[in-house]
């Protein structure tokens, strides 16, 4: 049985993962790098000037996909952003993204989890183990 934790190492094997979201009737996806784990609990990032903030504050259901080999990984549910910013902080004290995200820019990076999730890992052809979180 998958664990959150294979959730967390299939994204960084992945290197590259997906997130799509909704613009009104349009779908958007984009391209994501950002995760941690931190006890049982998976944890994203995005900026608070990006449109995709913005999309989610409107409709907070997301689906994040990530491809290795001819398996892939579908999670998807409800994101709930931190109103603490100490994990932001903290991940954001010894990174390059520290340029982007200060008091100087003004940008906020936003950190988020999923609630009532599932992560689906999947071959091409069917689902070979769920997890709910």
């Amino acid at each position: 049985m998958k664990t959150i934790a294979d959730v967390a190492q299939y994204l960084t094997d992945a290197g590259v993962f997906f997130m799509a979201t909704e613009d009104g009737d349009q779908p958007k996806c984009r391209p994501l790098g950002f995760k941690v784990l931190i006890g049982e609990t998976l944890y994203f990032g995005i900026g608070d000037f990006k449109d995709v903030y913005k999309q989610m504050l409107k409709n907070p259901k997301v689906e994040i996909n990530a491809c290795k080999g001819g398996e892939w990984l579908r999670v998807y549910g409800t994101a709930v952003f931190e109103k603490d910013f100490a994990i932001a902080d903290k991940v954001l004290e010894n990174s390059p993204l520290k340029a982007i995200y200060n008091e100087e820019t003004g940008n906020k990076m936003m950190i988020f989890h999923l609630e009532n999730a599932t992560a689906e890992f999947r071959g091409m052809m069917d689902i070979q183990d769920t997890l709910k979180f």
